[in-house]
């Protein structure tokens, strides 16, 4: 193979190069123009570049371009009556004489018999009670199942 022919295929080499970059650049192209076409506006869809060949875009019917979401309506509930709703309320009031009973794990001299000070908001189920000892200067905080009526 002689020094020309040697050019002349290198040269043709690059000119395939130089058609393959120019395709992947249209079709790069192409893809930015079909994606700006995704946001067109509500009624049309146009097709991507590459399946139009070089024609102008085409527009597609709205109810080809997407499947149409099917609504189910929500399984009927059963409306709940006034009479059923429960509201609890404290067991004991305020100035009633209660026995409590210490937790295992505190101090067992705290057993006795106690007055409801003051009534406090419920921890999980349990309402809670400020009560207060006349042996003792200080209050106490009691669930209500650590109470009894005496």
């Amino acid at each position: 193979m002689g020094r020309q022919s040697a050019k002349t295929a290198r040269g043709s080499t690059k000119t395939v190069r130089r058609t393959v970059k120019k395709g992947a650049k249209s079709a790069r192209a192409a893809d930015k123009e079909a994606s700006k076409s995704a946001r067109s506006p509500v009624g049309t869809t146009t097709l991507p570049a590459r399946a139009l060949s070089r024609a102008a875009p085409k527009t597609v019917p709205k109810m080809m371009s997407a499947p149409k979401m099917i609504r189910t309506p929500s399984p009927p509930m059963q409306p709940v009556a006034a009479h059923e709703i429960v509201l609890q309320s404290h067991k004991y009031q305020v100035g009633e004489m209660v026995y409590y009973t210490s937790p295992t794990f505190g101090r067992a001299a705290a057993t006795g018999s106690y007055t409801v000070v003051k009534l406090l908001p419920s921890e999980g189920d349990d309402y809670q009670y400020r009560i207060k000892s006349s042996g003792e200067a200080f209050e106490r905080v009691a669930k209500e199942s650590q109470l009894d009526k005496i």
